[in-house]
């Protein structure tokens, strides 16, 4: 299977991370993480869940995935640098180890991988297709395989000792946050461009360069709220990760200090969570065929016609290759275009995104609850009568 492009790399400050760098940033991920910590209260795989994250939550756990990646800049040997884990020794050491054994490289060459190619996979979106149907974009090291990867960890079918230093505590946090990117369309679906800024399909044997997630192109908007119009400098990738997230809470006074915006965040986002864990989302369930080690892939198939629109609702223009640290990358204006539903692109997208962060969240309960009390590797997902989310009184059967 042939190695993806890494994306490109953005050095980290201890102070502030780059938007573009995350999926759904941290607010999505804590969503995804709070809605699980919820479904799985009182449940024996809460009790094996917590043991092995040291009583860390999974809304806690959800991010730090991406709050490593502050070590890039200057390693893990300073036990000073954000982030350390003080309160969990354990885990800090895991993390690091995690950390040494994927270091950040570019190079596609090197005997270990990066622990960023593992956030995502850069599946052609031009013409319908699958996660098996091609090999562009797609990696052994890519979140659909990472998935899997930490399933076979938590259920003893690869040794905690491995190559990649993933034990089955970093097992819980890793999938506590792949869960929430993998949801996220832009880190499903990729659009690929030819040298003339045409969009191709490199699976027919054209090739072409992505659009790296949508980190390489300028979102112009031309209706939403104030906030989003006053943007300028908008990464595609970046809205998706933040914008279309905050857009599912209450709007924010720019007056704000920065303690209490966080506060109201916080309060709109618990409600938020309280909400999605009463009502069922639609069509979550993975078929009883679908071994548990093969979910990534079936969720990635699920929300490859979400990438696909997302790139079809807007008009990919002045797209011109550009240099960036010392690779050929494709750059341009991601233009809103008049949707024929007549919705505009930050209301869709910000409906789209809680939908799946809905959708996730149930996921990432259902997907541990299965890996650390079955033993079957083709469980089906829980129903009324088998699995612990199956017995949990559901008010209403969804959303849509």
């Amino acid at each position: 299977m042939n190695f993806t492009r890494p994306r490109i790399l953005i050095a980290i400050s201890v102070v502030t991370f780059r938007a573009a760098l995350f999926a759904y940033g941290p607010t999505g991920h804590e969503i995804v993480g709070g809605i699980a910590d919820k479904l799985i209260a009182s449940t024996p795989a809460a009790e094996k869940i917590y043991t092995l994250t040291d009583g860390i939550t999974l809304e806690r756990a959800s991010v730090m995935a991406d709050e490593i990646r502050a070590w890039d800049k200057n390693g893990v040997e300073d036990l000073g640098a954000f982030p350390h884990y003080r309160d969990h020794p354990a885990i800090d050491k895991q993390l690091r180890d995690f950390w040494r054994a994927n270091p950040p490289t570019q190079d596609l060459k090197s005997p270990a991988p990066s622990h960023h190619w593992f956030h995502y996979t850069d599946v052609p979106i031009l013409n319908a297709q699958k996660y098996a149907d091609g090999k562009t974009g797609r990696s052994q090291w890519d979140v659909v395989h990472m998935i899997s990867y930490c399933v076979d960890v938590l259920r003893g079918e690869i040794p905690e000792n491995n190559a990649r230093k993933i034990t089955k505590p970093v097992a819980v946090i890793l999938l506590a946050h792949y869960v929430g990117d993998i949801h996220q369309p832009l880190h499903v679906g990729a659009e690929y461009f030819n040298q003339s800024g045409q969009a191709v399909d490199p699976d027919k044997n054209q090739p072409g360069i992505e659009d790296e997630g949508g980190n390489t192109f300028m979102l112009r908007l031309i209706r939403g709220n104030p906030e989003e119009m006053a943007h300028r400098g908008l990464k595609l990738h970046g809205f998706w990760d933040q914008d279309a997230v905050m857009a599912n809470l209450p709007p924010l006074s720019p007056t704000l200090s920065k303690e209490e915006r966080y506060r109201k965040i916080d309060q709109a986002k618990r409600k938020l969570i309280d909400h999605l864990v009463k009502e069922q989302p639609t069509n979550w369930r993975a078929p009883a065929n679908v071994a548990l080690k093969n979910y990534g892939e079936f969720w990635a198939d699920d929300i490859l016609p979400l990438a696909r629109e997302a790139h079809e609702r807007l008009q990919f223009v002045n797209v011109h290759e550009i240099v960036d640290q010392d690779r050929k990358v494709m750059a341009g204006d991601a233009r809103e275009r008049n949707a024929p539903d007549h919705v505009g692109y930050a209301d869709w997208s910000a409906k789209t995104v809680l939908e799946e962060l809905h959708k996730a969240g149930w996921r990432l309960a259902d997907l541990l609850q299965q890996a650390l009390t079955s033993t079957s590797t083709t469980s089906a997902a829980p129903d009324s009568s088998r699995g612990e989310l199956g017995q949990k009184k559901i008010v209403k059967q969804t959303l849509r």
